[in-house]
């Protein structure tokens, strides 16, 4: 049995890295960020490719009318946009996040931007006011991804989703879970609703999805987004009395960041994970999983075995 886990921050684990000696972690924290191209990831409904690592907003952008930390998100933002990210993705369930990626895009510069947001509440007609309400807080014409946040009365929205797609009002459809419950429901939805997007956890340490909805959604052309790659932080503070293991050089990583983020992005169905900061050298750390070499299927399994012990 895994003994608990206690949430820490990055900052913490950083610190903790002192009292390991030198001789243990600076080999592979002193590696150079890997060059080359980014890594992009096909939507499979069209082709889109899109980076394979994204920027979430749960918790982080939920900040009010704070205008230091709404400058703050804003910055991270701008790093994201420079290091080649395109996905945002948010929900109302996320307090002020949407109005404070709306204060973000109008005091940033990018290429791109894939816009991604939910729906969650009841009825038909309280779905399209929260999506409209949405919308004017993101400050955007329409919205790349809509989907249905936790399912919530699916039925409904997704007859909604499918009209705006028709009429152009939205470019791509799907449904999201963080909770493994439901993951019964969101099997039947991918069985027959003509959707384009999947959002579920996965992670080194939650692989209950490789069984069922991974391969489900590569059956049904879905493209994946994966959530909760850190598990809110967790992971790192599992992490964060180990070394890097030796070999995690054979795969570009520089920090525990990237190895659990490459382990998601390199799965064949997934096509995009969205870590949550509100900090820009967590979203250089991030961004810099997308680059450099990539793990194949033994050494995917490998890293897992390895998460397993720690």
């Amino acid at each position: 049995m895994r003994k608990p886990i206690d949430r820490v921050t990055r900052r913490t684990f950083i610190g903790s890295l002192a009292g390991l000696g030198a001789a243990t972690v600076l080999p592979a924290l002193a590696q150079a960020p890997a060059q080359g191209p980014i890594l992009k990831k096909a939507i499979p409904r069209s082709g889109e490719q899109i980076p394979a690592v994204g920027l979430g907003t749960w918790i982080t952008f939920n900040v009010g009318n704070d205008e230091r930390l709404r400058t703050a998100r804003a910055q991270v933002m701008q790093a994201f946009f420079d290091r080649g990210g395109v996905l945002i993705d948010s929900s109302p369930m996320y307090g002020s996040s949407e109005a404070t990626i709306g204060y973000g895009l109008a005091h940033t510069k990018r290429a791109a931007l894939f816009s991604a947001s939910k729906v969650w509440t009841v009825l038909k007609p309280l779905g399209v006011s929260q999506m409209e309400a949405s919308r004017k807080y993101w400050g955007i014409e329409r919205f790349d991804l809509m989907q249905v946040h936790n399912l919530l009365d699916w039925s409904s929205h997704i007859e909604t989703l499918k009209e705006m797609k028709a009429l152009g009002r939205v470019r791509y459809i799907g449904i999201t879970s963080s909770q493994g419950w439901r993951y019964g429901d969101m099997e039947k939805v991918m069985r027959t609703e003509p959707i384009d997007f999947v959002q579920f956890t996965y992670n080194v340490v939650d692989r209950d999805v490789e069984e069922r909805l991974l391969p489900l959604a590569a059956e049904r052309g879905l493209a994946v987004i994966v959530n909760r790659p850190f598990q809110e932080g967790v992971l790192i503070d599992r992490m964060k009395h180990h070394p890097l293991p030796p070999w995690a050089g054979e795969i570009d990583c520089a920090n525990w960041a990237q190895f659990l983020l490459k382990f998601i992005i390199s799965h064949p169905a997934v096509t995009c994970t969205i870590p949550a900061t509100r900090r820009v050298d967590h979203v250089e750390e991030n961004m810099g999983a997308l680059r450099g070499r990539m793990p194949d299927a033994n050494l995917r399994a490998r890293m897992a075995r390895y998460a397993e012990t720690v």
